[in-house]
């Protein structure tokens, strides 16, 4: 393994300028796009790191890691969420790798929570494959976090240890305990459908959740692995994850889903719901108001861009070159980049068309 510095598919200088210029008179509206869609959503990762290897997500050896230097530290992720803040996001996700890894997680959540917007104080949520997360949940609680979703893709020991070639079950599943019994809610489960690996544990998963008073989410299988070895006709499509739950409860599809990833269906009437994210085959993409921040500083507008804006050069501009830039400055500039990586958003992914590719970064370094 090593760690080498990575910057991929930067926005050229002279394209940033001009889009910038389009939005240099907008501080302080909403983060709107070009096609009318409002964000309020910013995941930002804080690792490339991960205590798993999930097949679909990483090779087990020879990953090619972020170098230190270039992952931001916790006042510039402060930073950079102050200034999305005032200009309307309203959730901060905080993803990875795995988020739990970085040792300052606690410091991370309390001061992100700690911001307000125009619409008042954020929210605050997680991703995580719950390794250390019975360790650490009471104080991420304190500080202030306010929703969580686990990564969980199996109950089977063996399946779980090939799958992500690990043997950390059982910390995954007394992570999900341990939130089961905070009281935070709405709690969410995370499995990729993967055929041939757990399409026959659909069920069991969605049992499960119930049980731990969470809601099961499938996600169709995306083409972000960082070996570039997706292949279509493994992915489980939605429509074959609601005929396989359709044979032991009665679906009804629930409205009002706004910019949400999942559509959620109840089971046998309710309370409890279960919840697809068909990136590929029902893509939701008009509705989208996510934007991200990978730990290395770089915006991406879509999960699937090539196109990634960098924050670094504004964040450290007085670094090395003995003049040290003004408070408001950087920040003018970080919400400069913000709106400039909105402005350059498609309308869709465009995962369906022939001359789609697929992003250099895995999932892992982008963030989930």
């Amino acid at each position: 393994m090593s760690a080498v510095p990575v910057t991929i598919g930067v926005r050229s200088p002279t394209v940033f300028r001009d889009e910038a210029h389009a939005v240099s008179a907008s501080r302080g509206r909403p983060l709107t796009d070009t096609h009318g869609r409002v964000h309020r959503d910013l995941r930002i990762s804080l690792t490339d790191r991960c205590s798993l290897r999930c097949t679909y997500c990483m090779p087990e050896q020879g990953n090619e890691w972020l170098a230190r230097t270039s992952i931001l530290s916790t006042d510039e992720i402060e930073r950079i969420a102050r200034v999305a803040a005032a200009a309307g996001i309203t959730t901060f996700r905080l993803t990875g790798g795995e988020p739990l890894l970085r040792t300052d997680i606690v410091d991370v959540v309390s001061r992100l929570a700690a911001l307000e917007g125009p619409a008042g104080p954020v929210e605050i949520a997680m991703t995580t494959n719950g390794i250390r997360l019975a360790e650490l949940l009471p104080s991420l609680m304190d500080a202030g976090l306010q929703r969580l979703n686990i990564s969980i893709d199996t109950l089977q020991r063996d399946r779980f240890r090939e799958l992500t070639r690990r043997d950390r079950l059982d910390d995954v599943l007394e992570g999900i305990a341990a939130a089961a019994a905070s009281g935070l809610r709405p709690l969410k489960l995370n499995a990729v459908a993967m055929r041939g690996v757990n399409d026959d544990e659909l069920v069991d998963l969605v049992e499960f959740a119930v049980a731990s008073g969470a809601q099961m989410r499938f996600i169709e299988q995306m083409p972000l692995d960082a070996g570039h070895t997706w292949d279509r006709s493994q992915m489980v499509t939605r429509e074959e994850i609601v005929d396989a739950l359709a044979t032991r409860w009665d679906l009804v599809p629930l409205p009002g889903r706004g910019g949400a990833p999942a559509e959620r269906w109840t089971l046998d009437g309710g309370p409890h719901t279960v919840g697809v994210i068909a990136s590929v085959t029902a893509p939701f993409c008009g509705d989208c108001d996510r934007l991200r921040l990978t730990a290395d500083g770089q915006l991406r507008n879509c999960l699937f861009s090539t196109t990634e804006y960098d924050l670094l050069p504004t964040l450290r501009q007085d670094q090395g070159s003995g003049l040290a830039a003004r408070e408001s400055d950087i920040d003018d500039g970080i919400d400069r980049m913000l709106r400039s990586c909105v402005h350059g958003k498609l309308p869709g992914h465009a995962i369906n068309d022939p001359a789609f590719l697929q992003p250099a970064r895995g999932m892992n370094a982008i963030g989930g």
